[in-house]
């Protein structure tokens, strides 16, 4: 029994050492709401993604925009759907322009300006006549380079209508409504997302609202767009508030450090608080936490967070620290036991030898040394 025994304790450290690699930072890898359907918006022109690629279903992020990573020479399709709830028909232009990542946001680039990745792409048809309260579909190919170099390229894909030019006015109004476009290039899997969150800052507003400014690092190879919450917990009198969204539309370029704001409610108490964060991009998620206070006007300087672990991965890793204590007390009694010397007899000796059948060890029987 006792080499059964052991060799079970040897699976649970392995298991409580998977455990605690999956508490550590993930050096490799939720998202941005869902789009609209048509017919949650009234009276607009709306474009949406119809498709995702199998590899990426569970990413939230890979349902909204053109998320994939493609190694030179790939071809990829991408079929949208152009939808128009308003009471008229609509002449809607669609086509591929360039994108950047700068100062926390995405931006497409004004009318059919171009990049690399927009050079690359086509939309068939490229217009549609799309009648009142109705939707269309369309499909984007991205045709990339055999020769094309490494890294992640931005674009966008513009739905855009424009208005009748009024007679002698020389004005014609345009609206535009775009998917985004993340085309990593490489060869093998695609680059590790990660990122961690550095520091929290409180703060209020002009008009007096607090405010919390965490400073979010993308130490990953791919893009990102947070979204996540704050709570606040420990406050003055033992309050807890919260949860708190995290504000919209902050994307960080591979290697960028901003910050991600979270608007509380006016009437909170200035603390001091236990602040707790957790920013989501796709499925990569990270929490943190920091202890702040809010100023009366102005800004605190920034506080530097602690890492913080789901809370199963703590009863994970209790539970397998409990059931390795128990199994070792268990082998240390059998041992004392087999150990004690059987009465008016000599004390048996254990030897253990290399199994000429086996490149792991075996018990002997136990033997009398000779008298």
């Amino acid at each position: 029994m006792r080499w059964p025994l052991l060799r079970l304790t040897r699976r649970c450290l392995a298991a409580l050492a998977l455990v605690a690699a999956v508490a550590a930072p993930a050096s490799a890898s939720s998202a941005a709401a869902a789009a609209s359907s048509p017919d949650s918006v009234a009276g607009s022109i709306g474009l949406r993604l119809l498709d995702v690629p199998a590899a990426a279903a569970g990413d939230p992020r890979a349902r909204i925009y053109i998320v994939d990573h493609v190694a030179p020479g790939a071809v990829i399709h991408r079929r949208i759907e152009v939808f128009n709830t308003t009471a008229s028909a609509a002449q809607v232009s669609v086509y591929p322009a360039a994108a950047a990542i700068a100062k926390g946001s995405f931006r497409g680039a004004a009318g059919h300006s171009a990049n690399e990745l927009s050079t690359w792409t086509t939309v068939r048809p490229g217009t549609l006549a799309v009648p009142a309260r109705t939707h269309l579909p369309a499909t984007v190919t991205v045709v990339v380079p055999r020769d094309a170099a490494p890294g992640e390229r931005y674009g966008v894909v513009w739905a855009e209508i424009r208005s009748a030019t009024v007679a002698g006015a020389g004005v014609t109004e345009i609206s535009r409504v775009g998917i985004r476009l993340y085309l990593s290039i490489g060869s093998g899997g695609p680059p590790a997302s990660d990122f961690t969150i550095t520091a929290l800052a409180a703060q209020r507003s002009s008009d007096g609202r607090p405010q919390v400014l965490a400073t979010v690092y993308n130490t990953g190879g791919r893009a990102l767009d947070m979204n996540g919450t704050l709570r606040l917990l420990a406050g003055p009198g033992g309050l807890t508030a919260g949860p708190f969204p995290a504000a919209l539309g902050t994307t960080l370029g591979v290697g960028d450090t901003e910050p991600v704001t979270i608007v509380l409610d006016k009437r909170l108490p200035a603390g001091p608080w236990d602040a707790r964060i957790t920013l989501r991009s796709g499925l990569l998620t990270r929490s943190a936490r920091a202890a702040i206070t809010f100023p009366a006007t102005g800004a605190s300087p920034p506080v530097s967070t602690d890492s913080l672990r789901p809370g199963w991965l703590y009863a994970a890793i209790a539970a397998l620290l409990i059931l390795v204590l128990t199994l070792t007390m268990l082998l240390v009694r059998r041992g004392r036991l087999r150990g004690r010397p059987a009465e008016g007899g000599a004390l048996d000796e254990l030897e253990l030898v290399t199994s000429p059948r086996s490149p792991g060890f075996e018990r002997q029987g136990p033997s009398r040394s000779a008298r």
